[in-house]
């Protein structure tokens, strides 16, 4: 018969893989709109130019706006100002680790770094080198990725939150070590 904490371990082992699976699709879906909306405001700055390339011009060969100094604004051709969202004009931050930050201070990639490397912490696994991280997020371990998880890392080092102590292997820093503050 199975035991009531091995059956809990159970349940919170799957609840944990359905929030990493979201967790993924919800960075797929936020890079889709980051280019998405990169496309847009290319769009948006060519109708601009045309429109600007296609305003009568006065007798000197100048632009009418130009000479008075009322360039018209992307997207007034289309009546339309374009608006970058907020998530798309944020960047990404790491605050220094100090005693009692929580986790939910940084980004989801971020607390999901941290969160594998207190996993293997509370287990006793030993730290993790961006590969295997890669892998265990599920994703390809093509060196775009590998680099990409790379960086992250080594921001988390540069400020605190984990420590590298042989290189390329990470883990968390001692006083992060055990505050899941995040989880």
């Amino acid at each position: 018969m199975p035991s009531v904490v091995g059956l809990l371990e159970q349940r919170e082992l799957g609840a944990r893989r359905r929030v990493d699976e979201l967790r993924e699709e919800a960075d797929r879906v936020q890079a889709e709109l980051a280019v998405a909306e990169r496309e847009w405001r290319e769009w948006a700055i060519a109708c601009s130019r045309v429109g600007e390339v296609l305003a009568p011009v006065d007798e000197s060969g100048q632009d009418p706006a130009r000479a008075e100094g009322t360039a018209p604004a992307a997207g007034e051709q289309t009546g339309k100002t374009p608006q970058v969202p907020e998530a798309a004009k944020r960047k990404s931050q790491v605050p220094v680790w100090r005693e009692g930050l929580a986790w939910s201070v940084l980004s989801v990639d971020y607390q999901r770094i941290l969160t594998a490397l207190a996993d293997r912490d509370r287990l006793r696994q030993g730290p993790l080198t961006c590969q295997e991280l890669a892998v265990l997020f599920g994703l390809d371990a093509v060196p775009a990725r590998v680099e990409a998880l790379r960086s992250k890392a080594k921001r988390l080092v540069a400020r605190g939150w984990l420590a590298e102590g042989q290189p390329g292997r990470f883990t968390l820093a001692a006083g992060v070590a055990g505050r899941g503050g995040g989880s």
